[in-house]
């Protein structure tokens, strides 16, 4: 089960709104999403969670690049709204690298070697770790610190965040 929301600052606190997240397929149209909610430019978070496997932060400031925290890649890349956060470059991987390509595989019909076994890596999934990714200071400014976020359960995380940021009344209206 998933939940998201988008937490919009404006000069009278944070604004919450349910996000509905079955028409994004990118992050661009996420960023999208994020910026409409957007108040006078305004410091916008998308808050992304998978129930008890991860949580995901996108934060927008005005016209800025988005900025992407998950807590968990490998578990966020098994679900489609964890792939929308998990770009190439958070991944560290060059665009359109999606780990091995058919000149380096071993496709003359033997079965010799065991899966994940070859020598560059390209038989295992190398290019999505476990554990966090992403702009871990992505909060600091907003009262949760680094430290903080990586010990963060993704089961109370959201919850967490919002208390931080003194939004959880507005979080809670949209859960």
């Amino acid at each position: 089960m998933y939940f998201a929301a988008l937490l919009a600052r404006t000069e009278d606190g944070w604004e919450a709104s349910d996000t509905e997240l079955d028409d994004v397929e990118t992050l661009s149209d996420l960023t999208d999403l994020a910026r409409d909610a957007s108040v006078d430019e305004d410091t916008v978070l998308v808050l992304i969670e998978q129930e008890d496997a991860w949580f995901g932060v996108v934060r927008l400031d005005g016209e800025d690049d988005p900025r992407i925290y998950v807590s968990d890649a490998s578990a966020a890349a098994r679900s489609s709204y964890g792939e929308i956060l998990l770009t190439d470059e958070l991944l560290g991987r060059e665009p359109g690298d999606d780990g091995a390509d058919l000149d380096s595989l071993d496709l003359d019909g033997t079965e010799d070697g065991e899966p994940g076994d070859d020598e560059d890596g390209a038989g295992s999934d190398a290019s999505v770790p476990h554990g966090p990714v992403g702009d871990s200071e992505i909060l600091d400014d907003l009262g949760v610190s680094e430290k903080e976020l990586r010990i963060l359960d993704a089961e109370d995380a959201l919850s967490s965040i919002a208390e931080a940021l003194g939004a959880s009344e507005v979080l809670e209206t949209v859960r």
